[in-house]
């Protein structure tokens, strides 16, 4: 199966996603979590991401680390998604003193930047297999945000990364996430958020997820259909 062929109005900072790779002989590695892929589409779009106090702490750390030894690249993953999306190279150490306002819940303070080397929809089931000897030995599929990846399982995760053949990825559903940014944005404008700095956003399935749900449930009702034929 063809990868999804990125949408040809895609950022000019975004024109190498997805392309030749080298990883580096030496780099740290972490996972991301995040409670919304409106945050993930925020990211990409801005190249900037933001995490918990404890989580940048933990992140500026391992930045000054690493300054003169090599990159550091972070795994993303939208919670209960059961995939991961993305891969991005962290750019920059940790500005506390900022605080973006474009995100979808506004609990987040500080900012760093990043630069998207790889967007893809990768499912669990292709890193379940890696045990992460630091957390306990469970699966970095059940990692929670910042968890650090070591290095050789960090490699591994991006050798996967740079070799899957992805049939869908979050910028199939930019205009979508664009829209409803503006959505969200007029919203806080106009004094409709809902009370409560600490709201989470509001859980929506990307059309991207609603046709693959569809097309399985039609393969479903066709195979049901085959062998019910089968019978008579």
């Amino acid at each position: 199966v063809k990868p999804a062929a990125a949408p040809a109005n895609l950022p000019p900072h975004l024109s190498d996603v997805n392309s030749k790779f080298d990883p580096p002989k030496w780099a740290r590695y972490y996972v991301i979590k995040s409670y919304s892929e409106d945050d993930i589409h925020k990211s990409i779009k801005y190249s900037v991401w933001a995490s918990t106090e404890n989580g940048n702490r933990r992140l500026e750390q391992g930045w000054k680390a690493a300054q003169s030894k090599g990159p550091i690249y972070l795994f993303f993953s939208v919670n209960a998604s059961g995939q991961f999306c993305g891969c991005a190279q962290m750019t920059s150490s940790i500005d506390y003193k900022s605080k973006l306002d474009c995100w979808a819940d506004d609990k987040w303070s500080g900012k760093f930047s990043v630069k998207w080397v790889f967007i893809k929809d990768i499912p669990n089931s292709h890193f379940r297999h890696i045990i992460l000897e630091n957390n306990e030995n469970k699966p970095v599929t059940n990692s929670r945000d910042t968890q650090e990846v070591p290095m050789e399982k960090g490699k591994e995760m991006l050798s996967i990364f740079r070799s899957f053949r992805h049939k869908t990825s979050i910028i199939d559903d930019f205009a979508f996430y664009d829209k409803r940014q503006k959505e969200m944005e007029d919203a806080k404008t106009s004094g409709k958020k809902k009370s409560g700095a600490d709201d989470e956003p509001e859980f929506v399935t990307p059309p991207r997820e609603a046709n693959k749900r569809k097309q399985q449930e039609e393969s479903s009702q066709s195979t049901k259909a085959s062998k019910s034929k089968g019978r008579d």
